[in-house]
């Protein structure tokens, strides 16, 4: 027995043993799991890692500098010292100072006026009177007053202001004393304290000097903008140190010639020993010109963005203040963060606001900006070879710079980001059209053409209008409609479609707009076709409008076209006066146009017959006085010769309205109904074709609800029919089930002609 208790008791010890046994197997095991999933985490962290390592590497690369002379250790050796954030100067510190001081300063004398407090003040004459008595033991004078007391320890006292300077000098006083044997004492004055006489000398000026200090500050909290008195001579350039622009190349569109440009530049910011082995030199600068809103900051971004550097940006006119000197420290300052942060870019935006020629100024004195102007001379004149700093600078207005700023070793090159064509505006509507849910009817290529003269940003603010009109309608996607109206409302202003003309008015508008459309369909072939005529108001002014598009872009004009466009302005003068016998102040534009066509063609472009190719008004735009290079005969001769030109268009128009009178008035009428006509439907019109009448608004809402009730009824019939199906299919169903589906079959037909019933009370209703 005692053998199998040994036994028993082994096997069970031998159990325990091989449970415990397993049980650190399986936690082993959840060990090893857990490490492996602990290593494929760490794997992937340090993937992740790594990447991260080698972007930030090829950022450093290119663009990082660490700032010469910064601290790593500190005195205890620790690594990392943080910066001290910089202390504001605090006026109300500087006031609290102060009356401390005071205060300090005015101890003295409120000790004294406290040991004075029992004494009493007395008229001379009384005083007088009391020491002929015999009353005071001791008098005592003291800034300019005599002090009597019965002892000397007494501080009760009575107190009378001399009527000298001394007592000695005031016998009636001393005689008196003298025969009462008083004993006289006498103190020198108190001195002021030679801080106290630099403070009240010097507290007024310095009470201006810290209130002007205040209000600049305070000028400067307000507005985020205004110069700080201690930095004023500091560039505001906008540093974007390791924020480098995240724009590519790949977002700008449309200016494929100008990226191509600065491909050069960028690829000199990347790999500039490249450049050096062959001893080529790249531009220290480059100039953007250009109309505004094509795109030229978006170009200078994305070369910052492309190269990964360091990209300054400030304005022309941030440059100049109201002191004198403050722009060239400002340029000192801008070009010395540069060369710390080389290689980087400075864009500068508007740079006609501070490099316009020099000797231009008004009033013939010193002008600020041709300081500021020379200081930037100097600056890109004196990179050395070795710095790679490339300044961008844009402007619309080339023709203003000063000729030392755009010669070579400063802007040496020169990118002219023009308008874009019909492929630039549908490449610019591509980008600019991501993130946006469009219909299936936008065609990008069509709208192109539609939106000739338009730049980057138009196309942008044309989308977005587009969109906005997309979710004023509860619709999540832009339609080919929305794009258009948005294409009118940024060309010529929103539709005013509340706005009540008079029926006369709207007369003489659509009668004045049809002569226009007219001429210029008879001009076809020199003249943009018409697009649309309508008598919707528009804008600021436009009672109505004429809208005309090129079918392609045209970079050259001929005589011809110029005399048809005078002759399409003046078609709507002249239809007024052909049809209603008077005139009135809606062609005031037209005729402003038509007689700066007249006078460009006379006195810039040569194509008048009397003077020839001349050149008579070299004024250019921007010019505060013009520039005549004619006398007084020549001035009237070229008057005439405008008026002439002008004259015998309006005559030619005229005519033409006239032989052809049906047909306007037919047009008219038709616009009138219509209220807008297509360039397709006006040329259906002027081929003697009619157009389909228009359809009344009651007949089309009232199709429409047909449609949909009939639409209705068919699903309903479909969903019935399926049902009986269904009924007849199943032959487990009980009797009483099928007398029920009877009778819910009976009310369904009894709701059908309760709803043929409605439809036809609803449609007696309209008719």
């Amino acid at each position: 027995m005692k053998k199998l208790r040994r036994l028993t008791s082994v096997e069970n010890n031998n159990n325990n043993d091989l449970k415990d046994d397993l049980k650190d197997g399986l936690k082993d095991e959840k060990k090893d799991e857990k490490k492996k999933e602990n290593v494929e985490d760490k794997d992937t962290e340090y993937n992740e890692l790594e990447e991260r390592k080698n972007e930030l590497k090829e950022r450093l690369k290119y663009g990082m500098r660490k700032k010469k002379g910064k601290k790593t250790n500190n005195e205890n050796g620790e690594k990392g010292s943080k910066k001290e954030p910089q202390k504001k100067f605090n006026f109300k510190t500087v006031i609290m100072l102060l009356f401390v001081v005071t205060i300090i300063m005015s101890l003295p004398s409120m000790m004294d006026s406290a040991k004075t407090k029992d004494q009493k003040i007395i008229s001379y004459t009384e005083f007088l009177k009391k020491a002929n008595n015999g009353e005071f033991k001791v008098v005592q004078e003291k800034e300019g007053y005599v002090i009597g007391k019965k002892q000397l320890e007494d501080t009760s006292a009575f107190r009378a202001r001399m009527i000298s300077n001394r007592v000695s000098q005031d016998p009636n006083l001393m005689k008196a004393l003298t025969q009462t044997s008083v004993e006289i004492k006498s103190e020198d004055p108190a001195k002021t304290p030679l801080i106290v006489q630099i403070l009240i000398s010097w507290f007024p000026m310095l009470l201006l000097v810290g209130i002007w200090i205040f209000m600049m500050n305070k000028m400067k909290g307000g507005s985020n903008s205004g110069p700080s008195v201690f930095n004023m001579g500091k560039s505001r350039a906008k540093d974007n140190g390791e924020n480098i622009s995240n724009v590519k190349f790949d977002d700008v569109a449309g200016i494929e010639e100008a990226k191509q440009e600065l491909v050069e530049v960028v690829d000199f910011l990347k790999e500039p020993e490249k450049y050096k082995k062959i001893g080529a030199a790249i531009p220290k600068g480059v100039l953007l010109l250009g109309a505004p809103g094509t795109g030229k900051t978006l170009l200078a971004r994305a070369v910052a963005g492309e190269a990964a550097v360091p990209f300054f940006t400030i304005s022309g006119s941030e440059f100049v203040e109201m002191f004198v000197g403050v722009g060239a420290s400002r340029v000192r300052d801008l070009f010395n963060k540069a060369r710390k942060a080389a290689p980087c870019i400075v864009f500068i935006d508007e740079i006609d606001a501070v490099g316009r020629k020099r000797g231009s100024g008004q009033g013939g004195g010193n002008d600020e900006r041709e300081q500021t102007l020379n200081q930037l001379l100097v600056e890109m004149d004196g990179f050395s070879s070795e710095e790679t700093i490339i300044v961008i600078a844009a402007t619309n207005r080339p023709e203003i710079l000063d000729k030392a700023l755009m010669r070579p070793g400063r802007f040496d090159r020169q990118v002219v980001v023009d308008k874009p064509d019909i492929k630039g505006r549908e490449a610019i509507l591509h980008v600019h059209i991501k993130g946006k849910k469009i219909g299936k009817d936008v065609d990008l290529h069509t709208l192109a053409k539609k939106t000739p003269g338009f730049v980057g940003a138009d196309l942008a603010n044309l989308l977005n209008e587009a969109a906005i009109l997309a979710a004023r309608q509860h619709r999540d996607i832009i339609m080919m409609e929305d794009l258009e109206e948005a294409s009118e409302k940024v060309s010529i202003g929103p539709a005013r479609k509340s706005r009540v003309t008079v029926e006369k008015e709207k007369n003489i508008v659509a009668y004045h707009e049809v002569g226009h459309a007219m001429i210029q369909t008879f001009y076809k072939d020199t003249v943009d076709p018409v697009h649309k005529v309508t008598i919707v108001p528009r804008g600021m002014a436009a009672l109505g409008y004429t809208m005309s598009l090129p079918t392609e872009d045209r970079y050259l004009r001929s005589k011809k076209e110029y005399l048809a466009d005078i002759r399409g302005l003046l078609g709507g003068r002249a239809a007024e006066e052909v049809v209603f016998g008077d005139i009135t102040t809606g062609a005031s534009n037209d005729i402003e146009r038509a007689t700066g066509i007249a006078h460009a063609m006379v006195t810039k472009l040569g194509m008048s017959d009397r003077f020839g190719p001349v050149l008579l008004d070299a004024t250019k735009e921007g010019d505060m006085f013009q520039n005549k290079i004619y006398g007084e005969e020549t001035a009237k001769s070229i008057d005439e010769e405008i008026r002439k030109m002008i004259n015998d268009a309006y005559d030619e128009v005229k005519t033409t309205l006239r032989d052809n009178y049906d047909l306007l008035d037919k047009i008219s009428k038709s616009l009138l109904e219509r209220e807008t006509i297509t360039g397709e439907e006006l040329n259906i019109l002027m081929s003697g074709g009619e157009l389909e009448p228009l359809k009344p608004l009651k007949d089309v809402v009232a199709k429409g609800i047909d449609e949909l009730k009939e639409e209705l009824t068919k699903k309903e019939k479909e969903e019935l029919a399926k049902k009986k199906k269904e009924l007849t299919s199943d032959s487990d169903n009980s009797p009483l089930e099928v007398e029920e589906t009877e009778t819910e079959n009976e009310n369904e037909t009894k709701d059908e002609s309760e709803d043929e019933k409605t439809d036809t009370d609803i449609k007696e209703e309209e008719k």
